[in-house]
């Protein structure tokens, strides 16, 4: 039957009995089940639920509770539909308004009886044949409403969990599982433990949610079984269903997983996974969809479902004979399924023979069979049922008894067991067997030992439940008490042995807590937990201090008694002494920092040496934080910090700065011979004077001490300077606000003038500050001079500054301004006007402004103005765009789409759908705008029609390097170029490498023992090297040409090679970390390209010549040698190669070059004698063969230097002569890339089978340096070179955890290394290659100046003063929110620290930052201190009940009469002794006016009080009247009134709604009682 959705309306009543509810009706009801609760409604002062309901089945009778014949645990609801709940309420209106005109006894006859407004349910009772039932409000069908959101409870057996993992219930990743699913599906998961540790899932939301997430839960949570079924292949298309449908549906209800063979493929066989109940229901559809599909005879057989285990027979034993002896198919719904039908297939015959053998078995067990009920306890239930319920099968097969369990959801504990009379005696007796086999039993144990007993990682428990496997151990926390249950044997011999370990616990162990303030917790456990460490380690205890999270003060202390108590008596005292302890910040600018630690921390140290009890903490340098923390002792603390403030109060005393501007020319004058003049100012003044250098540009001279001493310097330098010199000083006067347009940009302007003018001085006032006078100071004619250019600079600018605003559309602004500025640059060309923009920031995006002359603004608006029409002019057109050029201009969500709209004033450019072949492209905009987007299109669609494609072959290790991080360099071609470059999928890093051979046998390249490979041609491209480039031609190939430079990057050669030989070099070690893979290359390759000893390269990298020895890695170069040195056996190489020699000599048939070289070794200890050559020195003699390109194809490298050259080649697997010339070169080159194998580098002082694997490994790297174009002169290895660099610097060339240092050891390709502090040292070495390293350096020496700029920056900055001001004034100072003192720190660029409560000096104000700004901010803290003096507070009366009307709604009124008046207003606070005393503070004159403003205010609003107040006096009446004439305020609602209700007829009172008892939770036991209510019916 179709569910009806409507709103429905119930009223709770009191339960019934159990967990049961009633519900009272309304007005019509009808039975309804699954009540589900959407909100609360207010009728008439009664709180009305408003629920979603279902309709019950047709064969539910009406009866108060639970539904009788109803399968559901639900109980029954009333319900009210909305129509007759309007009905009723708008009666009740009616009846309020007639009863209010008539009298009492009216007004009450009009009120409903309750029996009227709460009719009681029917009783359920059969009507006789023939009566037609009586119409009521129960028998009306209503279409109940149901609801969008349901809950299904899932149960997941313990046996098929896949997280049995019982200790990690709620956590682990059976909880991520869960959230996983949430997130994924939208469905909400609650999960609970049953006792039999089976998983209960509680799934809410909408129907979709909630079965994807029953899915899901299936088959992430609960073991996967798989099944097949066999069914017709012409059927499948029916399982599956339109579109796929039919089988999502499928899976979805099931919950599992089902794979339908291809149509190609033969088999019949659908194989299902999921859990047995979702298999058993998946199969029993899909065999339902092919038997209603199947051309043969379907029967269906209604059988009650208790007599299907009849049919079937123990393990479908049954069934399967009926079917064999039938040959029909026979599908029996099961037990999970709630079905009666039987489905029997086949032929006519077969399945009428089936049929009635079935019907047979059916009425002969029917007819024979009886039934009896036994109470077994709900715990005992699984025991019955057995593992999958095998235990149930085992029964039927024994007696032919069938046992029906209730559901487990249920509560009843009735087990019924049906069949023969006299086989019930014997099932009843294997039910109580079963059930009796299992016992539960608990043993006492305080909840603190749990842990002690379950062991380390559960080892304790481990051997408990391994020696008896089927007693399951359940610990609860917070329970005192551990659970058993297990056969009765097995369970009182683990009870046994666990009460053994809980008595031993409890004899040798004991716990104490203790309470700790938690700001403590942390100094406790110490830095890396080492105090708590510690005493865990001393006294043999466990310390569980609680997480800050838990906001406990409580620590646990567990273990040995004697340990427990010392533990206790430690941690008191840590936290007594800490309590004791005060933290006190001080502000020190970081600039002082390093000056008050000293060299080596020798200051800090004396401090510190004073004040032993106190800790002192600098802060990070990175963190630029200016705060110092001390901490100790109360007093020891506050001594500290006033000697600290004390130091600091000396250093910036004794660090203000002037600077001096001194002609360049005078600056040796001053100097004087040998300093003598410079060194007697600073003797005589006690102050430091540094002087620009010679080379520098500046003229200032820096004086640095204390401010009378730096004062006294200048006097004495500007004399030296006037004596020399006729040096003249005039003031200028000009408008401020002409100034910052005089100075220019970073002050060109200024600059040029003061340089024309023979080095004169100009010098602007402060910015903001409203001076008009600028100093100029230098020669007199010069002076003069300049007084002159800036005058008629100001003139020139004055006249400029006209100013014209227009607005437009922010979307057009681009287009104004044009593709790199354009179309505005024309504009100001034209008009020599300048045209500003609205930034990002700016309020007004609309609002253009136009700055010029006023001749230059009319005309430059009056284009402007003409372009904006134009743009406003929207016009629409029309393109045609090649359909397969659509999806160039959509992809990536219209990226070029939306640049096209932002370029060109916002146009609007619509394609057709997706799959539509139309052509046409529509655009929208500005006529201009449309006309350029169109022009712009077109231009895009030349390029696509001209595309082309290129390979690019570069190998796959270097790709990630080329693209850069984040794929930054490859975008950066891809948009210089205008291409599209494609990289390649990667290779398979799992598929199996080719086998190295073996070391000792390798000793000739391309051969193995004699046995000759054939490789694979080395020149074909790996599809994983194509890199595909796509665009015009002439882009593509200069993309490509952009792409070689970074492919034949030294950098990444070496990149190469350390990938290539680190699988085989990351060796374990007993230490703590191998030697790098990168730095065993880079020492291998230092070694082979110098020859040098060594102990000599050990001492340039730092390591000792152990390490260095270890680390040269031959043998890995060695074990790569078949990828780059092979000899072209086949034909295809061979012709290649031959090609290339003809073109070289125009020697035909040449497949490679040999010869013979000499590699010089010290005399061996063993046959010595042979290694002597012809030329008397002993060597090897190593066989070399070339290709044309003196790429190396053959090496021999095992014969003494004795041997012939004959004969080494008769001994080798290459047996031709080749033409000589080309591999001398080869070898040259070979011998003057790695230089150990020249004797001019020395002799190889090895054992002979060493240098063998050293040439090996030489001409592996030949080839890797010529396959990738390395220059001769350019070699791999790298160098070293050092740089000074001030110590102190140091920390921040490093960086906030490195970062800096890694930045620019990443920009620059090198290795920096920065000595350790504890050297003290300035040198700072930079390894790599030889043209990163001049990049690197000057890298670093610009760090360098950027950081000592800083310092010095910081230097100025630090100046500081204080000004006294009374404290009382500091609010006022700082401003509502701090406005005021914010508006002073932003104007003038310092830091204002106003004191503590607890300072000393409560009326210092601190002022810090450069000079000038500093003093400027004192005068003007000065000012407002100034103008608070001459301010009065005078008191007036103000009648309170005019205050609300002045001060207006949110204070509007009295904001505005203060910001008139510039006063403050203080309006008494309720409760006040005097509540019209309105207090006025202000200037004298200002506080008079406002006053007499405040006075006519009263007298106003005054008159209006008093005549609203006669006017209400007229207006109440007397007497009483009629409550609907308005005579006299309404009462407060009365609700919802009944005549004759149960409360009033008898001594019961009206439900308690708030009561648990009357209205308890769902599920929570109440105890029965009698009420008016009625009888309680089931």
């Amino acid at each position: 039957m179709e569910t009806e959705r409507r709103r429905l309306l119930v009223q709770p009543s009191p339960p019934a009995i159990g967990s049961h509810w009633w519900w009272t009706i309304l007005d019509q009801w009808e039975v309804v089940d699954y009540p589900g609760l959407m909100g609360l409604v207010d009728i008439h002062g009664f709180k009305i639920p408003i629920y979603t309901v279902h309709k019950p089945s047709s064969n539910v009778s009406g009866t108060l509770g639970l539904c009788v014949d109803s399968i559901f645990t639900m109980s029954s609801v009333a319900v009210l539909t909305q129509e007759r709940f309007n009905e009723h309420r708008s009666g009740l209106l009616t009846e309020q308004s007639g009863g209010a005109a008539g009298a009492a006894s009216g007004e009450e006859d009009a009120l409903p009886t309750y029996k009227d407004a709460f009719p009681p349910l029917p009783e359920k009772a059969a009507a006789p044949e023939g009566t037609q039932e009586t119409s009521n409000a129960w028998t009306t069908k209503l279409r109940p409403l149901k609801s969008s959101v349901i809950t299904q409870v899932f149960h997941v057996p313990l046996e098929e969990r896949k997280y049995k993992d019982m200790n990690q219930f709620g956590e682990g990743d059976q909880a991520k599982v869960c959230v996983d699913i949430m997130h994924k599906t939208g469905a909400h998961l609650e999960l609970s433990m049953a006792k039999d540790q089976g998983l209960s899932i509680m799934v809410s939301g909408k129907l979709d949610a909630v079965m994807k997430a029953r899915k899901e839960i299936v088959s992430r949570l609960q073991t996967q079984a798989s099944s097949t079924v066999a069914i017709p292949k012409e059927h499948h298309r029916y399982v599956i269903g339109k579109s796929g449908e039919k089988l999502q549906e499928l899976e979805l209800r099931t919950a599992t997983k089902i794979q339908i063979p291809r149509p190609d493929d033969v088999s019949n066989q659908i194989k299902i996974s999921g859990t047995k109940e979702g298999l058993e229901k998946a199969k029993h559809e899909i065999l339902l969809i092919s038997a209603e599909q199947d051309k043969r005879a379907v029967e269906r057989v209604s059988i009650d479902k208790v007599y299907h285990p009849f049919i079937t027979g123990a393990s479908n034993k049954l069934v399967m004979e009926m079917m064999q002896e039938t040959g029909a198919r026979i599908n029996v719904p099961p037990p999970s399924v709630n079905k009666t039908e039987i489905v029997i297939t086949g032929e006519k015959e077969q399945v009428a023979l089936a049929v009635a053998m079935i019907k047979k078995v059916h009425e002969e067990k029917k007819k024979n069979t009886t039934t009896i009920a036994v109470e077994v306890k709900k715990s005992q239930h699984k025991y019955v049922i057995g593992p999958k319920g095998n235990t149930l099968q085992e029964i039927l097969e024994k007696t032919g008894v069938s046992v029906e369990i209730p559901p487990s959801d249920s509560t009843l504990e009735t087990v019924i067991l049906r069949g023969e009379p006299d086989r019930l005696g014997q099932a009843l007796t294997e039910v109580y067997a079963k059930a009796n086999s299992y016992t539960v039993s608990a043993v006492s144990a305080p909840s603190w030992l749990h842990r002690f007993i379950i062991g380390k990682k559960g080892q304790n428990l481990a051997k408990i439940t391994q020696q008896m496997p089927k007693v399951h151990i359940e610990f609860t926390e917070g329970e005192d008490k551990i659970t058993l249950e297990g056969p009765t044997k097995d369970l009182q011999m683990v009870h046994t042995q666990i009460e053994a370990i809980v008595l031993d616990l409890v004899n040798r162990m004991d716990y104490t807590e203790i309470t700790v303030d938690p700001k403590f917790h942390r100094h406790l456990i110490g830095k890396g937990g080492v105090n708590i460490n510690r005493i865990k380690e001393l006294y043999k205890v466990t310390v569980r201090i609680p997480p800050d999270n838990e906001k406990s003060n409580l620590i646990r202390i567990e273990g040995d008694p004697q340990g427990v108590q010392e533990a206790k008596k430690e941690l008191l005292e840590l936290a007594s002494r800490m309590e004791n302890e005060r933290t006190k910040d001080l502000n020190i600018e970081q600039r002082f920092h390093r000056a008050i630690i000293g060299q080596k921390g020798e200051k800090i140290k004396e401090v510190r040496d004073k004040f032993p009890e106190v800790i002192i903490n600098f802060p990070d340098p990175a963190q630029k934080s200016n705060i110092v923390q001390l901490r100790g002792p109360h007093t020891e603390v506050e001594k500290c910090f006033k000697f600290m403030q004390k130091m600091v109060a000396e250093m910036v005393e004794n660090g203000y700065t002037l600077l001096v501007p001194i002609f360049k020319q005078f600056h040796k004058n001053i100097i004087g011979k040998g300093g003598a003049n410079i060194k007697k100012i600073r003797e005589e003044t006690n102050t430091k004077i540094d002087l620009p250098a010679e080379n520098s540009n500046s003229e200032m001279i820096v004086i640095t001490g204390k401010k009378a001493n730096c004062e006294a310097a200048r006097t004495r330098v500007l004399a030296i300077q006037k004596e020399l010199a006729n040096i003249t000083e005039l003031e200028v006067s000009i408008p401020s606000k002409l100034h910052n347009s005089l100075i220019g940009s970073k002050g060109r302007f200024v600059r040029s003038i003061m340089e024309e003018c023979g080095g004169v001085h100009i010098h602007f006032p402060t910015e903001g500050s409203g001076i008009d006078k600028v100093t100029i100071r230098g020669p007199a004619e010069e002076v003069e001079k300049a007084k002159q250019q800036l005058l008629a600079l100001a003139e020139e600018k004055q006249i400029k500054s006209h100013t014209a605003e227009l607005r437009a559309k922010p979307e057009y602004h681009k287009f104004l301004i044009g593709k790199g500025g354009g179309n505005i640059r024309k504009v100001r060309d034209s008009t020599g006007a300048r045209i500003i923009f609205p930034t990002v920031d700016d309020p007004d995006q609309e609002l253009i402004t136009v700055v010029g002359t006023e001749e230059a603004v009319k005309e430059a608006q009056k284009e402007l103005e003409e372009l904006i029409k134009s743009l406003d002019n929207v016009v629409e057109d029309s393109m045609s765009v090649d359909p397969k050029h659509h999806r160039y201009f959509v992809a990536r969500r219209g990226q070029v789409l939306r640049d096209i709209a932002d370029e060109y004033g916002g146009v609007m450019v619509s394609f057709p759908r997706t799959g539509s072949q139309s052509d046409k492209v529509t655009l929208k905009g500005a006529k201009d705008c449309v006309e350029a987007a169109k022009k712009r299109m077109q231009e895009i669609i030349e390029d696509l029609d001209a595309q082309v494609t290129i390979e690019c072959v570069i190998t796959q290790k270097f790709h990630r390097s080329i693209m850069g991080p984040k794929g930054s360099r490859i975008q950066q071609i891809t948009k210089d170029h205008n291409v599209q470059i494609k990289f390649p999928d990667r290779e398979d890093p799992n598929a199996p490498p080719p086998a190295p051979p073996a070391e000792a046998a390798v000793q000739e390249n391309g051969e193995t023992n004699g046995e000759v490979k054939e490789p694979v041609d080395p020149a074909a491209p790996r599809k994983c090297d194509v890199i595909v480039i796509s665009g015009r031609k002439e882009r593509c190939e200069a993309a490509v040409e952009a792409l070689k430079p970074i492919q034949i990057s030294k950098s990444y050669i070496l990149l190469e090679i350390c990938t290539e030989l680190g699988p085989g070099l990351e060796r374990q070690t007993a230490r703590s970390h191998a030697l790098p893979v990168p730095i065993q290359v880079l020492t291998t390759l230092g070694f082979l390209a110098t020859g040098s000893f060594q102990r000599e390269l050990a001492d340039r990298s730092g390591m000792s010549q152990g390490a260095l020895s270890r680390a040269i890695v031959l043998n890995g170069i060695i074990r790569i040698s078949a990828r780059y040195i092979r000899f072209p056996y086949d034909a295809v190489n061979q012709a290649h190669i031959k090609a290339q020699f003809a073109e070289i000599a125009g020697f035909p048939n040449v497949i490679g070059a040999i010869d013979c070289t000499h590699i010089a070794i010290k005399a061996p200890s063993e046959g010595e004698y042979a290694y002597v050559n012809r030329k008397h020195f002993h060597s090897l003699n190593v066989q070399i063969i070339c290709d044309a390109q003196m790429r190396l194809t053959n090496i021999v490298a095992r014969w003494p230097g004795s041997t012939h050259d004959s004969f080494v080649l008769t001994n080798s697997s290459v047996g031709n002569r080749l033409e000589p010339g080309i591999v001398e070169r080869a070898i040259g080159q070979l011998k003057s890339r790695w230089r150990c194998l020249d004797r001019s580098g020395g002799l190889l002082l090895y054992h002979p089978e060493k240098v063998c694997r050293i040439v090996q490994a030489c001409g592996v790297l030949h080839n890797i340096a010529h396959r990738h174009g390395v220059p001769l002169r350019e070699a791999l290895v790298p160098v070293t070179t050092e740089v000074e660099v001030p110590f102190e610097l140091h920390r921040y060339i490093i960086g906030q955890k490195g970062s800096g240092i890694r930045k620019m050891m990443d920009e620059f390709e090198v290795n920096i290394q920065v000595p350790s502090p504890e050297l003290q040292c300035d040198i700072i070495s930079i390894t790599g290659l030889a043209n990163h390293l001049d990049r690197a350096r000057e890298g670093l020496l610009e760090r360098v100046k950027e950081l000592q700029a800083e310092q010095e920056d910081r230097a100025l900055r630090s100046f500081k003063l204080t000004i006294t001001v009374d404290p009382k004034y500091h609010p006022k100072i700082i401003g509502r929110k701090g406005a005021v003192i914010t508006t002073i720190r932003t104007e003038h660029d310092v830091n204002i620290q106003f004191p503590e409560k607890n300072d000393e000096n409560l009326d210092q104000i601190s002022i810090m930052g450069y000079e000038q700004n500093a003093t400027a901010a004192r005068d003007a803290i000065q000012a407002i201190v100034d103008e608070l003096e001459e301010m009065i507070s005078e008191d007036i009366t103000l009648d309170s009940r005019v205050h609300a009307r002045i001060i207006g709604g949110r204070g509007k009124g009295i904001r505005k009469i203060m910001d008139e008046f510039k006063v403050d207003l203080k309006f008494p606070q309720s409760g006040a002794p005097d509540p019209n005393l309105v207090t006025v503070t202000g200037r004298p004159e200002l506080v008079d006016e406002a006053i007499d403003h405040l006075l006519n205010l009263e007298e106003e609003y005054l008159a209006d009080v008093v005549e609203n107040e006669d006017k209400m006096a007229y207006m109440r009446p007397p007497g009483g009247g009629s409550a609907l004439s308005g005579d006299e305020p309404r009462g407060p609602s009365k609700g919802f009134v009944v005549r004759e209700a149960p409360w009033t007829t008898g001594s019961e009172k009206a439900p308690d709604m708030s009561s648990s008892e009357d209205f308890p939770s769902f599920g929570a036991p109440v105890a029965a009682k009698a009420s008016p209510w009625g009888p309680k019916r089931f």
